[in-house]
């Protein structure tokens, strides 16, 4: 099998070879730390790290580089008005969001450039566009690019040229679809800016949010690099930006494939504040459910289908979640026993063929969560049967640690586990059956079942699990 992904570039499904052989670039457009990120950003992210972890999954060496956004539009009219500087405005929503990714079981990126820090760069870029002609200064003092100049703009669109308004220029970072227009790489300075600017050939400003992604990734990555990701709205005008301004400025391709995951809808409608259907993960972590939970529920639709964030898919995936831990404790419970090995291997090759078959074709999770319960299916089946057991037990435990790699949900979170005082209740009933204290044993069942919990009679003693 080869692995094989959908680009957004050529809008086709391709085999994916990298420029160097078993070495992949990724680059990942991060937050723009302005405020905490919300779950139809880690929709995004959360897709960026199933592709990973599929691509180290699949004997890939990957370096991964994310951006932060911390100077743009937003972060400097948001930090004037918390009264803030903007390094420590933008501070508190960094960590909050490296505390987030580590809720959801994201693994880090190798570099988080930070675009306050790369001001430089960002200037050599420009200076090299104005030398070549292709930006320009404006009367307002800002440098653009010019789109008149460039006739390859609009290749992951296919814009029709003919729709393009040469000389009319957007100075905000961020405008609508149909403005296709000549766009700021830098921002003259304005008195809004407050004390945010630095010196540059144009006079003080501050780059176009455009311009920082080209220059820092072409720092970690090379000028051409394999992979760029992000979700569907950036697409444009934000990649197709990037990649005008890196290809006129560098003079060779900048990117081999783009991947472009879909929008998060919340219950089959638009996230947005006033519909009162906004969270941010926080949110959703005060309600009670885990980061494994809303991991299990980002990961569940395929990356390029819109996917429907409900407080019902989060109790689904409860459910799901417990049906794997059941099936994990069952098999480490047969570890110590006698090896018992009926037909073990064969359905082990076939989930293991069909798990890596589906993250081969474009990241098709749905493939690769049936191997998964199919195993769980025929595994349990075995168990009852009294045809898996000890070292072959061992080998299913093996292969779920492999799956693991790329899903990161089967080790519970320390919200799903007991606590001590429930454990403790827990234990009393034991010795109240232990008595014959039938009374007081279904008592604290009781008393269990309404703080959110339920003990399991096993041969091997009770267990206590969220309900």
């Amino acid at each position: 099998m080869t692995l094989t992904i959908y680009n957004s570039l050529s809008h086709r499904q391709q085999e994916f070879t990298p420029l160097v052989p078993s070495k992949a670039g990724l680059y990942t457009c991060g937050p723009t730390v302005y405020n905490f990120a919300h779950i139809g950003n880690f929709r995004a992210y959360v897709f960026e790290d199933l592709l990973k972890r599929t691509l180290r999954y699949c004997g890939y060496e990957v370096k991964h580089v994310m951006n932060l956004t911390d100077v743009d539009d937003k972060t400097i009219r948001n930090s004037q008005a918390a009264g803030m500087a903007l390094r420590d405005f933008t501070q508190q929503y960094k960590d909050a969001f490296f505390a987030d990714i580590k809720t959801l079981r994201i693994q880090p990126a190798d570099v988080y450039p930070a675009a306050t820090e790369h001001i430089p760069e960002m200037i050599e870029l420009i200076k090299t566009l104005f030398d070549k002609g292709i930006a320009y200064q404006a009367e307002d003092k800002s440098v653009y690019f010019s789109i008149a100049k460039w006739p390859k703009y609009g290749q992951l669109l296919h814009i029709d040229r003919d729709s393009m308004r040469a000389g009319v220029r957007i100075k905000m970072d961020e405008y609508a679809k149909e403005s296709v227009a000549d766009f700021a790489l830098w921002k003259a300075y304005d008195e809004a800016d407050g004390d945010v600017y630095w010196d540059s050939p144009w006079g003080k400003g501050r780059p176009g949010w455009h311009i920082e992604c080209s220059a820092m990734s072409s720092k970690y990555l090379g000028k051409t690099f394999d992979l760029h990701c992000g979700g569907i709205d950036n697409l444009f005008p934000h990649h197709e930006d990037e990649i005008a301004q890196s290809e006129a400025a560098n003079g060779c391709k900048f990117v081999n494939y783009w991947m472009h995951c879909a929008h998060l809808m919340v219950d089959g409608q638009k996230m947005s504040k006033s519909l009162g259907n906004f969270y941010t993960l926080r949110d959703v972590l005060a309600k009670g459910y885990t980061g494994r939970e809303i991991r299990w529920v980002l990961i569940g639709t395929h990356y390029r289908q819109s996917l429907n964030f409900s407080f019902k898919a989060l109790e689904e995936a409860r459910t799901s979640l417990q049906r794997i831990d059941e099936f994990i404790k069952r098999l480490k419970e047969r570890t110590a026993d006698a090896t018992a090995e009926d037909g073990v291997q064969e359905i082990l090759d076939k989930a293991a063929a069909a798990f890596t078959a589906g993250l081969e074709d474009d990241l098709n999770i749905s493939t690769a969560l049936a191997a998964l319960f199919d195993l769980i299916r025929e595994g349990n089946r075995l168990m009852d049967e009294g045809k898996l057991a000890g070292a072959a037990a061992a080998k299913v435990l093996t292969l779920l640690d492999r799956f693991d790699t790329v899903l990161a949900v089967f080790t519970p979170d320390e919200a799903d586990s007991a606590p001590a005082d429930i454990i403790a209740k827990a234990e009393a009933r034991q010795a109240a059956r232990k008595a014959k204290d039938f009374a007081t044993a279904d008592a604290i069942r009781k008393e269990l079942d309404e703080a959110g919990w339920i003990i399991e009679d096993t041969p091997k003693g009770p267990r206590v699990k969220r309900k």
